[in-house]
């Protein structure tokens, strides 16, 4: 007798025969099999208009790889033990006095500590002014942009990633997009670095704190291609150690070593 899989013999038969397949997007089970400078922790491909979520510990590396050229890292960062305590997008530039975002960069809480540390960028096209894509720009670019269409946008995947936290839509915040770039011009005009770039342009962070850290991987809300583009993003962790007290970032400026001291303060009580 032929089965299928809406019976539940067939159904359960067709899944344990998908045992061993692999596709683009998905964890690496065990993440010790990734390929990492350290102890691995966290292995994963994220699909086009795709997301994720982890845990990661204090003085974990996180590297992100645009693999194809074309992905846009939408980020938010939460302190994993009061995450209340979250990325602060506005004190992150105006503190480092900067307006882009690379190697040596901190990114900064809004009590004022370090959550990461940019230790290497060779992609140099970053966005901390535009936020996230949402249903309304989506719709307006692409005629849909629901969770669940064709053409979901970034804010909506958030709030898929934040739910396995226990947060919600209030706490969706202004995010950093990596591998897509803004610049401001003289006049105050906003000028999109869109792409598409070369493939395996990779970006390190260091938590200096236990976070929470959640991605989406949509299209930037100034992609003016007619097209929904984006192309997958490689997310990988290995253990590691928070900054020294001779780390050259840390000591940098007077403002970074306070807001580091903030950090120590914090995991010192």
């Amino acid at each position: 007798m032929t089965t299928t899989t809406a019976d539940p013999y067939g159904a359960r038969d067709h899944a344990r025969a998908m045992t061993g397949t692999r596709v683009e997007a998905m964890p690496t089970l065990p993440a010790a099999a990734a390929d990492a400078p350290g102890e691995a922790v966290w292995e994963e491909t994220i699909a086009p208009a795709g997301y994720t979520s982890r845990r990661i510990a204090r003085g974990t590396r996180l590297r992100l790889i645009d693999v194809a050229g074309d992905a846009c890292a939408s980020m938010l960062v939460f302190n994993a033990e009061t995450p209340t305590e979250r990325l602060n997008v506005a004190d992150t530039l105006k503190v480092q006095w900067n307006g882009y975002l690379g190697a040596g960069r901190l990114l900064l809480s809004d009590m004022g500590r370090v959550m990461m540390t940019i230790l290497e960028d060779d992609a140099g096209t970053h966005d901390a002014f535009c936020g996230a894509s949402n249903e309304a720009s989506n719709a307006r670019a692409y005629g849909d942009g629901k969770n669940y269409g064709t053409h979901p946008n970034a804010r909506d995947r958030f709030m898929l990633g934040v739910a396995r936290h226990g947060l919600g839509r209030k706490d969706v915040h202004p995010c950093i997009n990596w591998f897509k770039g803004v610049r401001i011009a003289e006049d105050g005009a906003t000028l999109p670095e869109i792409g598409p770039f070369p493939p395996g342009r990779t970006l390190v962070l260091r938590a200096e704190m236990d976070l929470v850290v959640v991605l989406a991987n949509c299209p930037h809300v100034l992609d003016t291609r007619a097209d929904f583009t984006v192309t997958p993003l490689r997310a990988t962790a290995w253990r590691g150690e928070p900054a020294a007290e001779d780390d050259p970032v840390r000591t940098a400026t007077p403002e970074g070593l306070r807001a580091f001291l903030n950090t120590e303060d914090l995991y010192a009580r």
